[in-house]
């Protein structure tokens, strides 16, 4: 039987359909929905049935820097200038804390576990310097994810941000250091620190020049175009064109994006609001595609037992590492209660960065035989791709953790999101007796000054609605009190064609009023069914709505 090799759409399709299946099962559980996606990546790939291989995961390789570099432009939109002026010595203090912390735990945990199995003190230190440096990276775009998803907002949420979007460069640095203190060690003839550290500065220092040069250049092009839909365009143009350069150049993609979202938000902070928004919006299926593929790709298949205990004290001690220096961090620079006490357990998932650094680790340190069968670099691989399985599976849990004990979660409400939850149902006025078409003007116009309704609903005799009356329908009338006595609502009332049904999504109806420029709609029960149940008045559904919003971001937990 031949084996069938799916296309790259069914593979999207697969990783698209399967993860939104996941993603909505692990809610249920209310567990974050990254998860979901990296299970259902687990499971589609080779360690779980073998429907994604990992030249199918190679071969989509660019669509992850795309998702990263989107993700980075996301970010970098989220850090505006008057942040770091306000929180800038907390992030530097928090950001060393949580990276060297880690770094020292790990490196020493992992140095002990490794010699025990080989015996050689150069070996074990060379392999707990590369882990140390892996272990203080933070993959953001689960972290972020997770805080987009429980619309978190204050001052914790602002520090994750600006804390996940500069440990690349933390990281990177670190394992520029460990990787040429663990080849001088090995004797492999590796760069001296110093050249290492010269071509790390250049590799981070490129990447923030080509965001800047690309934000600088998208805030150009946007002055000349106006309608959305060409500055959506060209973003996703500038920011192509960034990700492409970077991954040519050898550069860091999130870096890269995140300075060009940082320039633009600064620049021009009004005017790049709405194309963050758009871009946001329909980034849903690339994240889910990225998170899946990340899933498929942690291949677990014959591991040493004895990893797995280097496994659980890598997790165990980065998660401690995490937590204590981002306590320490914000305690000797002051930061909010919050801030101290629920930062380090918002950091724990890692991702991409981290398997990249053990990629090319594991490329340089092949040669170092820690046991039979097993050198140094497959060692690296082999650990950080489970431990990068057990954190990314406990890291957005944690972060939900922590933004919930924080008091942040739901704070970052819209109008929209409220509109998008509710139905006409919830917000119809169905205290409004209907005028008949036979009515006299005179009693509806005793009727309108005895009550506070500007806008009454005209019905059949058989209670279907055939129109709409307001005051300013009455307003020419009002002079001619003959009139009042021979004619009916039937003369003077606005019919109407269209009508809301009572199970309508409320967003919809309100955008619909809005196109038609209609201030009222009657409320009927089904398209069948046209017996008049109430109206929806445009400007009492928005008072409504705002009340709404005020009240669940009052009860944000």
């Amino acid at each position: 039987m031949h084996e069938i090799e799916l296309g790259v759409l069914a593979i999207l399709g697969i990783c698209v359909a399967g993860g939104v299946v996941g993603a909505w099962l692990f809610q249920k559980l209310g567990v974050p929905q990254v998860v979901g996606y990296i299970v259902i990546g687990v499971l589609i790939g080779d360690t779980g049935f073998g429907l994604l291989h990992p030249a199918d995961v190679v071969a989509l390789r660019p669509f992850n820097n795309f998702a990263l570099g989107l993700i980075g432009f996301l970010v970098g939109g989220e850090l505006s200038g008057s942040i770091f002026k306000k929180y800038g010595k907390q992030f530097t203090a928090i950001l060393l804390g949580e990276g060297l912390a880690a770094f020292l735990l790990v490196g020493l945990s992992s140095t002990l576990i490794v010699y025990f199995v080989c015996h050689s003190w150069i070996t074990a230190m060379a392999a707990g310097i590369v882990f140390g440096a892996i272990a203080s990276a933070t993959d953001p775009a689960s972290t972020i994810d997770v805080l987009w998803e429980y619309r978190s907002a204050g001052v914790l949420t602002t520090a994750i941000i600006a804390i996940v979007a500069l440990d690349d460069a933390l990281a990177m640095t670190l394992y520029g250091l460990g990787t040429s203190v663990a080849t001088i060690l090995t004797q492999s003839g590796g760069d001296s620190i110093g050249t290492t550290l010269l071509h790390t500065g250049i590799g981070l220092g490129g990447s923030i020049v080509l965001g800047i040069a690309g934000g600088f250049l998208l805030n150009a092009m946007m002055h000349y175009m106006p309608q959305t839909e060409k500055r959506l365009g060209i973003s996703i143009g500038i920011l192509l064109l960034c990700i492409g350069l970077a991954v040519a150049l050898g550069m860091d993609v999130i870096l890269a994006t995140m300075a060009v979202g940082i320039v633009l938000i600064n620049r021009a902070p009004k005017r790049s609001k709405k194309l963050f928004e758009t871009v946001r919006s329909f980034s849903t299926p690339i994240y889910i595609i990225f998170f899946v593929l990340v899933g498929a790709r942690l291949s677990l298949g014959h591991m040493p037992v004895w990893i797995w205990g280097l496994v659980a004290a890598y997790v165990l001690m980065r998660s401690i590492g995490k937590w204590v220096g981002a306590y320490w961090g914000g305690r000797i620079s002051k930061a909010e209660p919050s801030v101290r006490n629920y930062m380090g357990m918002a950091i724990f998932a890692q991702g991409g960065v981290a398997v990249g650094l053990s990629i090319v680790a594991s490329q340089n340190l092949q040669h170092i035989q820690v046991v039979e069968g097993m050198n140094l670099g497959d060692m690296i691989i082999f650990t950080v791709t489970a431990t990068t399985l057990c954190v990314q599976l406990i890291g957005p849990t944690f972060a939900k953790l922590a933004i919930k004990k924080a008091g942040e979660i739901g704070r970052n409400v819209t109008e929209e999101d409220v509109m998008a939850e509710l139905k006409v149902a919830d917000v119809f006025n169905t205290g409004i007796v209907p005028l008949q078409e036979g009515t006299p003007l005179g009693t509806v116009i005793q009727h309108f000054a005895e009550q506070d309704t500007f806008v009454y609903p005209v019905v059949s005799d058989n209670g279907t609605i055939i129109g709409v009356l307001t005051f300013d329908m009455l307003k020419e009338l009002l002079i001619d009190r003959d009139s009042w006595h021979w004619l009916v609502v039937g003369d003077v009332m606005q019919p109407v064609c269209e009508r809301l049904l009572v199970g309508m999504n409320l967003g919809e109806a309100l955008l619909e009023m809005q196109n038609m420029q209609a201030e009222v709609l009657p409320v009927v029960e089904s398209t069948e069914n046209d017996k008049l149940l109430g109206v929806l008045d445009l400007r009492e559904a928005r008072r409504r709505v705002g009340a709404e919003l005020v009240r669940r971001q009052t009860a944000a937990v």
